[in-house]
């Protein structure tokens, strides 16, 4: 079979190009947020224990997660408010697929029943190198108290942890509940934990937001951005600054870094996999990456003598 091989020494070009130019900048003191994406996805089943242990050993900064509510109103960790066919078994062994995954919704099911589905077992098309294992999604206040433990366990640096509150205002009452009561069983479970000062609340919502920085104006905040309108709409319409502006990797720029930096927020990308990409938001100097592979990550700072803060 004959392929075009431009593409692919067009990347590997721009690859080492990057790769010189940040080795001379390798005496400017970067510090990076690592920010491992619903753990460590791209290695260990997503938002789960194992998951974020393992991040927590390659040397993550951030453990960050998504979080729904169960029908007994238990904060679960979980990126969808149903149990997704990539990586949901029922608790009878049975595949679950893409056109009847929403009727397994977590909201209508205790915390008891959710924790008999598997998330672990099933091959995961997206990431084949995946290692696989019986696992079930954990609460919100299980995940940090194992991550509190294991890194007071194994002397380690405490994390912080970066939690997406899964909101979307068409899903009230179907999936989750209206947003004060969310956002208040969210924050019961925060002040549980007592580490209030090392967490970040994101979300695309920007009620959610609203609402958190109405109730508990101390959090950090992160807004959340997958659309192409400019940051100041972006602000305009959440109606204040939050302290990390959050874009989809593909949406940072040199204009987006200087306004972050004006604004005095911190700039932190999702979800960013590749070398390219990593070498790319190095070069831009953004304060923290969000990614699925923290051990690729890892390698790539430390080979440039980049710190983890």
């Amino acid at each position: 079979m004959h392929f075009n091989k431009k593409p692919i020494m067009l990347r590997i070009t721009m690859v080492f190009l990057m790769l010189l130019s940040l080795q001379s900048c390798k005496n400017q003191n970067q510090t990076i947020d690592l920010q491992g994406h619903r753990g460590a996805r791209g290695i260990l089943p997503e938002n789960t224990i194992p998951g974020f242990i393992k991040a927590l050993e390659i040397g993550v900064t951030t453990l960050e997660m998504d979080v729904v509510i169960s029908k007994d109103n238990k904060v679960v960790v979980s990126h969808e408010p149903f149990f997704s066919h990539e990586i949901a078994i029922t608790p009878k062994g049975e595949i679950i697929t893409l056109e009847n995954e929403q009727q397994h919704n977590i909201y209508q099911l205790p915390y008891e029943e959710i924790k008999k589905y598997d998330v672990g077992i099933k091959p995961h098309e997206r990431f084949p190198l995946q290692q696989k294992m019986p696992v079930h999604k954990p609460l919100l206040i299980d995940v940090i108290n194992e991550a509190e433990n294991y890194t007071t366990k194994n002397n380690l640096k405490k994390p912080y942890y970066n939690i997406e509150i899964k909101r979307n205002s068409e899903f009230d009452t179907i999936y989750h509940p209206a947003v004060k009561e969310f956002v208040t069983l969210v924050l019961e479970q925060i002040n549980m934990s007592q580490i209030a000062n090392r967490i970040c609340i994101q979300s695309f919502d920007i009620e959610t937001l609203q609402m958190v920085k109405q109730m508990e104006p101390q959090l950090t905040l992160a807004l959340l951005v997958e659309n192409e309108k400019s940051l100041d709409q972006n602000i305009k319409n959440l109606g204040f600054t939050p302290q990390v502006y959050s874009p989809y990797v593909t949406l940072v720029n040199q204009k987006l870094v200087d306004n972050c930096k004006k604004q005095n927020m911190l700039l932190i990308p999702w979800t960013v996999n590749t070398q390219e990409e990593i070498l790319e938001m190095i070069q831009f100097q953004v304060d923290g990456i969000i990614t699925d592979y923290p051990d690729k990550l890892k390698s790539v700072l430390d080979s440039l003598n980049i710190s983890v803060f």
